[in-house]
């Protein structure tokens, strides 16, 4: 049975960077991966997808432009832009490997189980190490009605040889959307079908209202307070039902409605490892019930978005934990969410809700940027944001914002917010003008 200092469970940017970070301070560590080297992220998650995205938002930026110096959008070509995405991504499982290989890392492919003795089995292969990290992440749901059999997920999409004219989705989260607009923008007809009237419940309810009418304009069906009941084969398609008693026939459906915690098949019950239907549960060390088995990333029940910058920052944290002692809990700083498209919504630290609910320590100015030559210069027609400021402070404490720009606006406030930079501490700083960083100024 070959003994490591610490074993983790799952090989995606959480559990390398604990992997990786253990290794470099002198601990014997092992790493298992039952699918894809690199994890979701880099294979069938972000990273795909945002290649795809990048002809979308170039497409929109001409769209923008028509009649302001360009004439003729450019059309996508799935093929090659596709082509253009397996060429990333099917470099990644043998590069994620190789390098724990170069690196001296213990490495393991296969289905990893927790015996009742505490050790864990890889096929039949049986390991045993003083602490566990499990980094398994999650996986995407598939609900439960009829004709779930022909339902695909967002890793199917994210590898379509070819798109279909008509799509439909289920669920208007993050990947709906997303997706939505993918193939909006690759000239696919989408249906977005969503089970409530408030998608996207983390982001401000004006402004997800504002995304979701910028779909429909851009010619996406979006229908909400509605649920899909039933998919049948139509001939080569399907057959779709709704709760409402609507149908159509679509190419493809894709279940966009949440994700799972990937936990079948570890049987943590064997060694005392809680868990809930949204993960297992940890202590603010990122520790279960099992004193020696920690978790990370999207496997774990946390408030905290299901975000892969979450999951490195919990995998460094673990870093320190386990090679040092008594080291403090686990402190999150501000997190970014952005929802991708030719429009972007974007959300970091205190909510517009949360401040209208204390008026006293919190002020939230509405600005439409439309106006602003920023957004004026690109003919952003729907930038707006919304600024939390600390009234004892005037200090800026969280932001919501949509537009074009959102992802790249919402990292520069985080840097603001985390370094807690005054009005007076932005205006020091000499930025180039004109930029989205220089409208820092007119923000606090």
């Amino acid at each position: 049975m070959a003994d490591f200092d610490c074993i983790v469970i799952g090989g995606g940017p959480g559990g390398l960077a604990a992997a990786y970070g253990l290794h470099e301070r002198g601990l014997k560590v092992a790493v298992v991966e039952k699918d894809l080297w690199g994890g979701t992220c880099p294979n069938r998650g972000c990273d795909p997808k945002k290649i795809l995205m990048a002809a979308v938002e170039a497409q929109g930026r001409s769209e923008a432009l028509q009649g302001h110096g360009l004439t003729g959008v450019p059309q996508i070509d799935w093929s090659s832009l596709m082509a253009t995405k397996r060429a990333y991504t099917e470099k990644i499982p043998t590069g994620t490997q190789g390098g724990l290989q170069s690196a001296g890392i213990a490495n393991y492919h296969g289905e990893a189980s927790f015996e009742a003795d505490g050790h864990l089995t890889v096929g039949d292969i049986q390991l045993s190490a003083t602490n566990f990290i499990i980094a398994t992440g999650q996986a995407p749901r598939i609900p439960n009605i009829t004709g779930q059999e022909w339902l695909r997920t967002s890793n199917d999409f994210l590898d379509l040889d070819t798109l279909p004219a008509d799509i439909t989705l289920m669920g208007a989260g993050y990947v709906g959307i997303e997706l939505a607009a993918i193939a909006n923008a690759a000239g696919s007809q989408v249906h977005l079908i969503h089970h409530s009237d408030r998608p996207l419940r983390g982001f401000d309810g004006e402004l997800v209202t504002a995304l979701l009418k910028r779909l429909m304009v851009d010619g996406i069906d979006v229908q909400l307070d509605t649920d899909i009941t039933a998919v049948t084969p139509a001939d080569d398609q399907y057959q779709v039902t709704t709760a409402s008693g609507k149908t159509w026939t679509t190419g493809l459906v894709f279940a966009t409605a949440g994700r799972l915690p990937v936990t079948a098949g570890l049987h943590l019950e064997r060694v005392n490892v809680t868990t809930t239907a949204h993960g297992i549960q940890v202590n603010d060390h990122l520790q279960t019930t099992n004193p020696r088995v920690f978790a990370l990333g999207d496997v774990v029940d946390r408030p905290q978005p299901k975000l892969t910058p979450v999951a490195g920052f919990e995998g460094r944290y673990l870093t320190q934990t386990l090679a040092k002692k008594d080291q403090p809990a686990i402190t999150y700083p501000v997190i970014p969410a952005v929802v991708y498209g030719k429009t972007q919504l974007a959300q970091l630290g205190v909510t517009p809700a949360t401040a209208t609910q204390q008026p006293e320590t919190y002020a939230v100015s509405d600005l439409d940027l439309t106006s602003w030559y920023s957004y004026r210069r690109i003919q952003d027609a729907d930038a707006r944001i919304k600024v939390v400021t600390e009234r004892s402070t005037q200090r800026i404490v969280g932001a919501t914002m949509l537009s074009s720009e959102a992802e790249q606006l919402i990292n520069y406030l985080d840097f603001v917010i985390q370094n807690q930079l005054t009005p007076t501490d932005i205006d020091q700083a000499i930025l180039a003008y004109p930029t989205l960083a220089s409208d820092l100024t007119y923000f606090g």
